[in-house]
């Protein structure tokens, strides 16, 4: 029997529960959308951009509502993952400084820098020096619950962005297609978790698939392109296995030449393709020509297809889909999916570095 069958086993290697933790992303955003109904923030005025600066597991909220939401807009919105923010912003900017912590050293010098800048700041943290900065500064703070891994943290983090955006009046209201999405959340969290068997569980069946190897996953670069971001970075941070990730239609003018060589290496990667019907109909023709071109030569190739009607229920479906295939192939990796020691040394290493000048 597989060890994604035998709580026993699993447990064992994931003691803290990341399974838990992701069985609650529905109840997450039900919580925070209904948080959310009742915010008042004051309107910063004329907005001709928008910035979201953060970093990892606080910067993907900022990914997805850019996919989701800001198609949209008629106003410039990206997402700064650095210690600096463009040039352009100022006075006229509305910037979202996202840190789950609230310590994240690049959110806190792109802050100050907003600052300076007289930027429009909203701050959105579970606390931290973020937060007392923000308080002291006198700009608006949404506080998140604390003590989540922020990867863990997507349905507060995502939605409350989302829910302020609303309130700011800078996106449409969302309240159909959110209310669709929580309700597809709860069917897929039965579908994909963990007590339902690998000969029901597509979830499962998709981690042993891809259980030894490095796993590439390809989405269209206009509406799954974070989401193929967030498979990366799950895969990357719980299951501690390699993945790599790019877009179509850009994928077919560089990477797909290189799948040709090393050719035994490349029977060591499996493929994901993340389909959705809102892709341009010419990128639906080249994803069915890139499948044919590697399917022969990649270890193992699944298509998975976005559910639901709205974007944002499509969109999260598959970031469902995507967490519990990265939790699945930790326990194969016999990896504990909640801890990154190896982020942890380096933000010990850096700040050694800074102080001793």
């Amino acid at each position: 029997m597989s060890v994604l069958d035998q709580p026993d086993q699993w447990m064992s290697i994931d003691p803290k529960g990341m399974h838990a933790l992701l069985g609650e992303l529905p109840e997450q955003v039900k919580e925070t959308v209904q948080a959310g109904r009742n915010l008042s923030i004051p309107f910063p005025g004329t907005v001709h951009s928008i910035v979201v600066t953060g970093l990892g597991g606080s910067a993907i909220g900022g990914d997805l509502a850019r996919s989701i939401a800001g198609r949209d807009l008629k106003k410039p919105f990206i997402v700064n993952r650095d210690y600096e923010l463009p040039a352009f912003v100022d006075a006229s900017t509305l910037l979202f400084a996202c840190s789950y912590s609230g310590n994240t050293e690049e959110t806190l010098s792109a802050y100050r820098q907003a600052v300076k800048a007289n930027a429009s700041i909203l701050c959105i943290t579970s606390g931290g020096k973020l937060q007392a900065q923000a308080n002291a500064d006198g700009h608006p703070v949404l506080i998140l619950p604390e003590g989540l891994p922020p990867r863990a943290a997507l349905g507060h983090s995502l939605f409350m962005l989302l829910s302020a955006m609303q309130a700011l009046g800078v996106i449409p209201d969302m309240t159909e297609s959110i209310d669709e999405t929580i309700g597809l959340l709860f069917k897929l969290r039965d579908r994909y978790g963990p007590m339902n068997p690998v000969s029901s569980n597509p979830a499962k069946t998709i981690a042993n698939s891809l259980s030894g190897k490095i796993i590439a996953v390809y989405g269209s670069s206009a509406v799954l392109d974070a989401t193929a971001f967030r498979w990366r970075s799950q895969i990357e941070e719980n299951a501690k296995n390699l993945a790599f990730h790019h877009v179509l239609p850009e994928m077919n003018h560089n990477e797909l030449v290189g799948w040709l060589y090393p050719a035994e290496a490349l029977q060591r990667i499996g493929v994901v393709l993340l389909r959705d019907k809102g892709d341009h109909p010419q990128v639906q023709r080249r994803f069915e020509l890139t499948k044919d071109i590697i399917s022969g030569r990649a270890g193992a190739l699944h298509e998975v297809w976005s559910e639901g009607e709205s974007l944002l229920a499509r969109v999260m479906s598959l970031i469902y889909l995507g967490d519990f295939v990265s939790l699945y192939i930790s326990y194969l990796n016999n990896a504990d999916p909640t801890p990154v020691e190896v982020i942890d040394y380096l933000k010990r290493k850096l700040n050694t570095m800074k102080g001793g000048g």
